[in-house]
This record gives structure tokens, sequence and C-alpha cells, in this order.
């Protein structure tokens, strides 16, 4: 009976052991650092009106609209204000570490992410304040009133608890109407609200995965283990994409239950001796995917590479072979 169980057990793990083992790795179609972004942070990506924009969590007032041209990225900023953020139920030593950090690195309100729909509002994650600020293609910035509960479930979860891992990734449906955060590391996890007429409700509660533990870095950063963390987040055709820093790699995840469905690497593209940093964890804080490939931004927060190279990276990844797997 034991014995029957077992083979059982492993029929079902083999294809989960095999996907684990030898992810498919992604195809670096090119690399062009950025020049314009003060102190090489850049921690989120978009594709919005027909432009790539980024996002810095040093910088509290300005988006960067990039243009590519002789092998770089050029950012010219897009001022704005951003009215007071809403008070959220955050613990007072977490709001207070943040912002004693602000003060000291610059970016109080840290926004660790951005997103567009498809009307072509920006939506930027402040991960200090557990906030989203939208800048509509017409009006003034203005902060989303997301619903008290998100980040009570999250805490309750066991998400948002330490400092300097709080929220990390943001994603819009194209409409607007779904909106995804990511968790980042002890615990990471991934959240939703809904937009229902003018108000952000959590329908069928706000958590869809919270999980914790560790796995192992990729082989050429010595296989230790490190947290499971996400990094950056997506929304394509009707499926999610994390950014998972410490492993290297882009996974498609169910919107239902944010299951993964499939992975792919770029350890092999990111850990070339030339392109290595001195940390040893990863550096990917980015990501934008289309029906083509995938944008993957470098945070390389002052560090330079074994080349010499100083600047933010963007890497351009094409779409694996059969695509992504999404919905037409």
């Amino acid at each position: 009976m034991m014995q029957r169980l077992l083979a059982a057990c492993l029929l079902l793990c083999a294809p989960v052991l095999v996907s684990a083992a030898a992810l498919e790795e992604l195809e670096l179609l090119n690399e062009q650092p950025v020049v314009g972004i003060s102190g090489g942070n850049l921690s989120g990506l978009a594709w919005c009106d027909g432009a790539l924009w980024a996002v810095s969590d040093r910088d509290d007032q300005q988006l960067y609209r990039l243009q590519s041209s002789d092998s770089q990225w050029q950012a010219t900023a897009e001022p704005f204000i951003a009215p007071p953020a809403p008070n959220v139920a955050l613990p007072w030593g977490l709001r207070a570490r943040s912002w004693g950090a602000g003060l000291v690195r610059g970016g109080e309100l840290d926004f660790e992410g951005l997103s567009c729909d498809a009307a072509g509002n920006r939506y930027l994650l402040s991960e200090a304040r557990a906030a989203v600020l939208q800048l509509p293609v017409i009006g003034e910035p203005s902060w989303l009133k997301l619903p008290q509960s998100l980040v009570r479930q999250a805490r309750a979860s066991g998400m948002l608890l330490h400092y300097n891992s709080l929220l990390e990734g943001i994603a819009v449906d194209p409409a607007g109407e779904r909106l995804y955060l990511a968790a980042e590391r002890m615990r990471r996890g991934l959240l939703v609200v809904h937009k229902q007429r003018s108000t952000w409700r959590c329908i069928g509660g706000c958590v869809l995965l919270s999980e914790s533990g560790t796995e192992p870095a990729p082989a050429l950063l010595g296989a230790q283990e490190q947290p499971r963390d996400f990094s950056g987040l997506a929304f394509h055709r009707e499926k999610l994409f994390t950014l998972e820093r410490q492993a290297h790699r882009i996974c498609r995840r169910s919107l239902g239950d944010a299951q993964v469905e499939r992975c792919w690497s770029f350890a092999a593209e990111a850990l070339t001796p030339e392109r290595r940093y001195p940390p040893s964890y990863g550096l990917a804080e980015a990501l934008w995917v289309d029906q083509d490939g995938a944008w993957v931004g470098i945070d390389n927060g002052g560090f330079s590479r074994a080349d010499g190279e100083t600047r933010p990276i963007i890497w351009r990844f094409a779409a694996p072979k059969g695509g992504w797997g999404t919905t037409p």
C-alpha cells in the first residue's frame, strides 16, 4: 500500500520537479542602460501611451518617460504633485522606520511599482504608505480609496509585518477595474481589489496567495537558500506574471488563486561574468510583459557591475517559444 502511494506521489510531483530543475531560459534580445534617473534606482516599468515609463523609489514627484537612442534609454522627467497620502492600518513602528529612511535616502513615499491601464492612466505603488497613487490622463493625481480591510487581511495572513518587506509590485487590468498588489517577502503574497462604480472592494477576500519558506538561488550564485520573494508584477491577457528576484525567473499565475502555471528563467543571461553585481541577491525590480516579450528593470542601487556599468539597466527578453501561453 505504501509503495503504491509513493509511486502515485512521484507521478504527480514529477512534472513540478522537472520544471523546477530545468526551466526554459529566456532569450535576451538587448540590454540598455538608463541615463537620467537619479541614483540609479529604477523600481518600476510600464508601457503607456506608446512609450516605456519608469519610476524611481527615490523620487516622490516625478515619473520618467524613456526614449531609446544610441544603445541607451534617455529618461525625461514628468513632474507631478502628490496630495497627502491616506492613513492606512500599518503599525506606527513600520511607518516611522519608512519615514526615517525616506528622510535619509530620499523618497518618503518609496514608489516601488508602476502600472498602466488601456486608457493611459498610470498607477504608482507606495510601499511606505501601502497605497496607490493614480496619475490620470486628464486631471490631478489622487490616491485610490482602497478598502481598509486590504492591509488588515494581508497582515492577518502573515504579510506586511516587516520593514522594507511590504508591497513591491502592482498590476492593473486594461479596463482599470482589477488591481493586483504583490507583497515582497516574509511572507510573500498576492492581493486583489475590484472596482465597482467608483469604489474599490475586496470581493470574496483580498488575499489570493500567501506563502513563506525559502528556495535555493541559482547555482551561479552558490545555490544558497533565500526567502521566496516577489519584486515585480504584470498583467497580460488574463494572467498574472511575477518577477521572482532571488530565483531569477518570471512565472505565469492564474488570476483566480495566483497558483503557478509555468516559469521561465533569466539566470543564464543575468549572471554572466560581466553582468555580476557584488550582492549575492538579485537586483531585478521592474517587470512589464507584452505579446512579444518582457521588459525587466535592474535597480543597481549604486552598485557597479563587473564590467564597470553603474547605471540602471533594462533588459528586453523575447517571449518564450510558443508564446506566454495566454488566451488571445
